[in-house]
């Protein structure tokens, strides 16, 4: 797991999502107030989470609700020319997530030097969005295709909204993920964003890959970090930043601070 110190500079790691606002395209864009308000109001989320101290940012596109498992070329496009517009801004290392196109993750990455991508590359499953299938195998290779080898690819093997088609026990899901995808970690999520990941299933995801780093993925707040990161490796953290803990609000740097500062004192 030494890479994990390698790029986040620390152990049990905290990432930070900085969910962008609805981008052209989506049901929910403000075409009134445009492109150059959502870098604004991401510029600014940015800008909070690393003053209160997070270890790294995720980008993704939070708000293009109802979510697509391929996306349109135009979310792509308008995610590269945030994070663009976004560099000088950026202390900490940044990753990328596409919700949920594993291909764009991968794309978005290359373009914009993201050293880390979470996505959904295995499985099969009943979700919110339809019947949702993956081809792990041609991710991969698209991978090396477009010389993103060195990008970290962490694997969400619970998606949110969403349920394997045939009853798998995770410990099963985690072994055989780890075997035949060999990914750089694993995240265990809750049932959907904001929604604790139970401390049970980290537990017996850990115990099943004990070499594996495995993040808790969802609802990781101030009330329950010291629990989670007792077993996970790290912790990929949103609503728990915005301002009064609702997801759609703005960061609030006084909440990332009291965080930064318990995650810390777990560190030791």
């Amino acid at each position: 797991m030494t890479w994990i110190k390698e790029l986040f500079g620390t152990c049990k790691p905290v990432i930070a999502m900085c969910h962008l606002r609805a981008l052209p395209g989506d049901p929910g864009y403000d075409a009134q107030q445009g492109l150059d308000w959502v870098v604004e109001r991401a510029r600014a989320d940015l800008r909070a989470l690393q003053a209160g101290g997070v270890d790294a940012v995720m980008f993704s596109n939070e708000c293009s609700l109802p979510y697509l498992t391929r996306v349109e070329p135009i979310t792509t496009a308008c995610m590269a020319r945030i994070i663009a517009e976004l560099f000088d801004d950026m202390n900490v290392p940044f990753g990328v997530n596409v919700l949920w196109d594993p291909i764009a993750s991968i794309d978005l990455a290359v373009a914009t030097g993201a050293a880390f991508v979470r996505e959904i590359f295995t499985g099969v499953y009943a979700s919110d969005y339809g019947t949702w299938d993956t081809n792990c195998g041609a991710a991969i290779r698209h991978q090396h295709a477009v010389g993103a080898q060195g990008v970290r690819l962490l694997f969400n093997i619970v998606p949110e909204s969403a349920a394997y088609l045939a009853p798998r026990n995770v410990a099963d899901i985690a072994r055989s993920t780890v075997f035949n995808a060999r990914p750089d970690a694993l995240c265990v999520s809750g049932l959907t964003a904001g929604a604790e990941t139970s401390p049970a299933a980290l537990k017996v995801v850990k115990e099943a890959v004990p070499d594996t780093p495995v993040f808790a993925n969802t609802g990781v707040r101030l009330s329950n970090i010291e629990q989670q990161l007792a077993i996970a490796d790290g912790a990929v953290t949103g609503t728990a930043f915005k301002r009064d803990g609702f997801i759609w609000n703005e960061v609030d740097s006084q909440r990332v601070q009291a965080f930064m500062q318990k995650v810390k004192e777990v560190r030791g």
